[in-house]
């Protein structure tokens, strides 16, 4: 059932994180493995209110049965909200969730009508603040909130860009219940709209987050994985320290991208598993 500063910097960060994202993003493959049905489903596009006064879009999906579903918010990776995330969202309402999937690039432009990465990245994901970021999300726990969810059993996720977010949010959000970041980088060079990444906000994590990573990840070196690893175990943050990171050795980045080339169905399913386990321990 559906319802409707710096040049030299700057051009420094557009580069590194082109390059980082360049090596994920493949030719797509023309269908994507897995397609799941709506059946049994309320899904579709609505919008929120933000911070800034906008029209926040989003898409959502949710059982199409009474009840107050626990809540996760799916965050994009560059590309915005486009069928692969819609489709996560219908898995984790076919797993009982109110899932959101905001488009958290839509003051910028949309990632979808533009050719290049180096494009996207430079017209789009450079102009995104963090903290808006941040306050779009809370606008979207309200809206779950008003729609029936159960915000008490608030998660997050995310895939790459969204990886990143995903920890940042775990920071910033106290009711949060837990996070599962997929391949999200962990540190980077600071600059005005991005100045902490997530080896920089490990002792104020609220929930426990479940890292998802690929030993072969070009743009995310196994060092760093190591590095979140220690700061995570040595943390003053109890939530921290029940954190975990799973390192898929032959994974590359984007591993859990079926409609690309980069897709790893074992290492995907596994997972997928682990993100419902992971959630369903820490408060569904």
């Amino acid at each position: 059932m559906t319802q409707p500063d710096n040049p030299h910097r700057r051009d420094f960060l557009l580069g590194a994180g082109a390059a980082g994202f360049a090596i994920a993003v493949q030719p797509v493959i023309a269908q994507q493995v897995i397609t799941t049905p709506d059946s049994g489903l309320v899904t579709g596009m609505s919008s929120t209110r933000a911070s800034d006064g906008r029209a926040l879009p989003l898409y959502s999906a949710r059982p199409d049965k009474p009840g107050k579903p626990p809540v996760v918010l799916v965050v994009s990776e560059i590309f915005g909200v486009h069928e692969h995330i819609r489709d996560v969202c219908r898995r984790f309402a076919h797993e009982g969730y109110l899932a959101v999937a905001p488009e958290m690039f839509f003051r910028h432009g949309d990632p979808a009508a533009i050719g290049s990465v180096q494009e996207i990245i430079e017209r789009v994901v450079s102009k995104v603040a963090d903290a808006q970021v941040m306050a779009d999300l809370d606008a979207c726990v309200d809206w779950a909130r008003e729609q029936g969810g159960d915000v008490k059993r608030l998660h997050a996720t995310g895939f790459c860009w969204g990886g990143r977010v995903t920890w940042l949010y775990a920071s910033h959000q106290p009711a949060l219940r837990s996070g599962v970041a997929w391949y999200g980088r962990l540190d980077g060079v600071p600059s005005e709209l991005t100045p902490l990444h997530p080896l920089d906000v490990v002792d104020s994590i609220h929930a426990p987050v479940l890292g998802l990573y690929g030993g072969q990840d070009q743009g995310i070196p196994n060092s760093d994985v190591d590095a979140m690893r220690a700061a995570l175990k040595k943390s003053t943050s109890a939530a921290a320290r029940k954190s975990d990171i799973v390192l898929y050795p032959d994974a590359p980045h984007a591993f859990h991208a079926d409609y690309r080339p980069s897709y790893r169905a074992g290492d995907a399913a596994d997972a997928w598993k682990r993100c419902l386990a992971w959630m369903a321990a820490n408060g569904q």
